[in-house]
């Protein structure tokens, strides 16, 4: 009779397709917790405690007319770029 014998199977790190399936969630894990320390000892910035008055300011100022002329030209130019057509020039507009 032949001795048949089984072979030992081989212990389940030694194949390869076992660390390609490990090493995801592995690295996610590991980014969990760098986001974690990186949200922790890096807090948010806090804004000023009249940040509403701050920014009605800023509308006042953008609302003033002579910045208003002052942005004419930007304004031209963007329309220009939109619409394919200069306003206030004799340029013809040919599609």
């Amino acid at each position: 009779m032949k001795n048949d014998t089984l072979k030992s199977p081989e212990p389940w790190w030694k194949f390869g397709y076992v660390w390609l399936v490990v090493a995801g969630p592995a690295i996610v894990v590991v980014a969990a917790f760098v986001t974690l320390y990186l949200a922790v000892t890096r807090p948010d910035p806090v804004i000023t405690e009249d940040y509403y008055r701050q920014g009605i300011e800023i509308n006042k100022t953008l609302g003033d007319d002579a910045q208003a002329a002052s942005m004419a030209p930007a304004l031209q130019a963007r329309n220009h770029a939109q619409t394919g057509f200069v306003t206030g020039s004799k340029a013809v507009h040919r599609p």
